[in-house]
This record gives structure tokens, sequence and C-alpha cells, in this order.
């Protein structure tokens, strides 16, 4: 086996490196660095920075809170160390804990920014609607034991399809300059017990696919009408919008990029490769707008 420290090559030009990233979110305190707090940043820049000789600072395509998850994450970092491709990756997952790890890396033109060059993100969103709550599930899809009519959600998910104001849809906190985003599409599948909510964006506001989730539920559960979404468009107020729903059951699929920059990431349209056993997203299933 390579070893993945023995073939150092300082130079005076620093390298862009971007990495592909997969988490369970269960024990961090989300993806940014705080103090004497357990997160997904500082895992990565302390297990990279090993390998790399020296410290790093990483960047991400999308932060996430506690307990979210990420199928692929994708990030960046500076380094004026060489290293192969199988080195980064090898030298940073002995380094990382069992609930993080990289599954490619790639040297990219020094313009790649993970998060400025994300043209589109992705999110998908689990409930397990049942009466009894689940062991092996618990961080990995939010129970609900309410009954969860899925119809009334599906009439609903259109309207938030295209370029909308969504500040009803946005944390109180929320730091983002605007809230005006465009949504490309919103989707439903039921596979068995368990509802996954997916939708993809040009970008999103601080807990904007949760506060969707809490909105799409209430619907689901006959407390609101079909038509509280386009309400909610309306008025432009985080105030009259819904509970946003809890994080366990949100998982950051994948960030899309010019394929210019040449990443090896994974295809979702085909084969979900995941934590938990489904079938292909290609099944013919309802979906809105895709």
């Amino acid at each position: 086996m390579e070893n993945p420290v023995a073939t150092t090559m300082p130079v005076e030009a620093a390298i862009r490196i971007a990495m592909g990233i997969e988490y369970d979110g269960s024990a961090f305190h989300g993806w940014q660095i705080q103090d004497d707090q357990r997160t997904v940043q500082g895992q990565l820049e302390r297990a990279i920075g090993r390998v790399a000789d020296h410290p790093v600072r990483v960047h991400c395509a999308g932060r996430t809170d506690a307990g979210v998850h990420a199928l692929e994450q994708v990030i960046h970092f500076d380094t004026r160390t060489r290293r192969s491709e199988r080195s980064w990756i090898l030298g940073t997952n002995v380094n990382l804990p069992p609930d993080v790890n990289v599954l490619w890396a790639r040297p990219v033109n020094p313009e790649f920014h993970a998060r400025f060059c994300a043209t589109a993100r992705h999110y998908l969103y689990r409930i397990l609607a049942r009466p009894t709550r689940s062991s092996l599930l618990r961080d990995r899809a939010v129970w609900v034991h309410r009954t969860l009519d899925p119809d009334p959600m599906r009439q609903a998910g259109p309207d938030l399809v295209g370029e909308h104001d969504f500040s009803s849809f946005r944390a109180l906190g929320c730091q983002a300059r605007s809230p005006v985003r465009r949504v490309h599409y919103v989707g439903l599948e039921q596979r068995g017990e368990v509802l996954e909510l997916r939708i993809g964006a040009d970008g999103f506001l601080h807990h904007m696919v949760r506060n969707i989730a809490g909105v799409l539920m209430a619907i689901g559960y006959g407390d609101r009408p079909v038509s509280w979404v386009r309400e909610l468009l309306r008025v432009r107020d985080r105030r009259h919008g819904g509970v946003t729903a809890p994080p366990q059951g949100l998982y950051f699929l994948r960030a899309d990029y010019p394929e210019r920059f040449g990443l090896p990431q994974r295809e979702f349209q085909g084969a979900l490769h995941s934590w938990f056993d489904v079938c292909p997203w290609d099944t013919g299933r309802t979906v809105w707008n895709p």
C-alpha cells in the first residue's frame, strides 16, 4: 500500500484540491467549526492537515446543521504539498473518525470554489410515517405517528417550483442577502413506510428545506389546505410559516458543477448508492417537474 505521507514534495505555488465527502451527521454539531464542539469541518481540517503537514482551511458546497447527513458534500482546500489522489483519500480517511470519510479527491483549477461555483444543490428529506418509532431509523428519518396523506403533499409541491421569494421558508436568523431562489424540482416518493421528499435548487436559504418539509407535512396531516404553499409565498413572512421539521431526516445529496472542472461525482439519477436499502431513483414514481 502506498504510504500517504511518503511523497511530500514542497512547491512554491499552492494547488487546489477538491474532495467528495460522505458523513453521518448524528454526532456532529453541524458543519461549521465551533469552539469546543465536534463539527464536520473541524474533523476534516484536522485530518487533511495531518496529510498535508500544514494547517488547511476547508470550504464546502453547503453548510449543514447538527444532525444533518451528507451523501456527497463537496469541499476544497489549498495546499503547497504534492500528493497523489489516492494518497489524499487514504491518508485523510486514516485520520478521520468512522462517521465521516472521503469518497474522492481531485486537483482542480484555482478558480474552482466548492460554494460559489456550484450551479445547483440537491437534498433529500425522509419521513417515517407509522404508529411506532424505529430503533434502526432513529437518526436516519424523522418519525411521525400521525397519518400522513402524500396526495395533498404532491398537489402542493408544484407551487414551490420556479423562482420565488422564499422569506416564509427561511430561518429568522438567516443571513442571506436575498431570499429569492429558483427551485428546479420537488419530488415525493413512497418507499414502504418511508416518504422521501427530494428537492433541487440553485441554492437554499437557512432551514429552507426543513421548513418546506414542515409545511408539506402539515398539509399531509390535513391541518392546512393545499393552497397554503401559495399563500406563504405570497405573504413572504416567516412568522406565518409552519414548524421547522427536525434535522434527522435531512440529507445533502450533492452539488452540481460545470463539466470543465472534471469532478468525479456520483450520478444519483441512476442507482442511489447510499446508507439505506432503496431501489433506483429512476422508477417512474411521481415527480414534480424534475
